[in-house]
């Protein structure tokens, strides 16, 4: 287990999101400071709290434009460098995990206080790996 990973297990169990544990992870890397990190990735736990993208794949978004990003609105060929990088992330990471959606890799839709519960039980960890797979895939593609 690589060290982004063990710090990334670290961060949710915790109490971070999936979002908050993948871009805390590589923030400094790329000039984000973690607490500031923390902040805009909260919202986007639990599928931004509805159950539809996965907070590891918007974490992994997040990275994917700290690392490839337009810095202006006139550098079109940095935006469209991180839509493919983006892309392809999605692409594996769907490929593995058979979607991107959190309500379908979860097996419940922890958008609903049934599933908001269950989602912090112990018993009930799919996170756990699915934070751990999202790392290592971006480690694997370089970043």
């Amino acid at each position: 287990m690589s060290q982004n990973m063990q710090n990334a297990a670290k961060i949710f169990n915790s109490g971070g999101n999936c979002c908050q544990s993948v871009l805390t992870v590589f923030a400094e890397k790329y000039g984000l400071d973690s607490k500031v990190a923390l902040k805009i990735a909260c919202g986007f736990g639990g599928g931004v709290r509805s159950g539809e993208i996965c907070g590891v794949v918007s974490g992994a978004a997040m990275v994917i434009g700290l690392k490839y990003g337009n810095e202006s609105l006139a550098d079109t060929t940095a935006k469209a460098l991180c839509g493919e990088k983006t892309k392809e992330f999605i692409r594996v990471f769907q490929e593995k995990h058979k979607s991107i959606v959190c309500r379908d890799l979860l097996g419940f839709d922890p958008s609903t206080e049934e599933g908001a519960a269950r989602a912090k039980t112990d018993t009930v960890r799919p996170c756990d790996d699915l934070v751990a797979s999202g790392i290592q895939l971006l480690e694997e593609l370089g970043y």
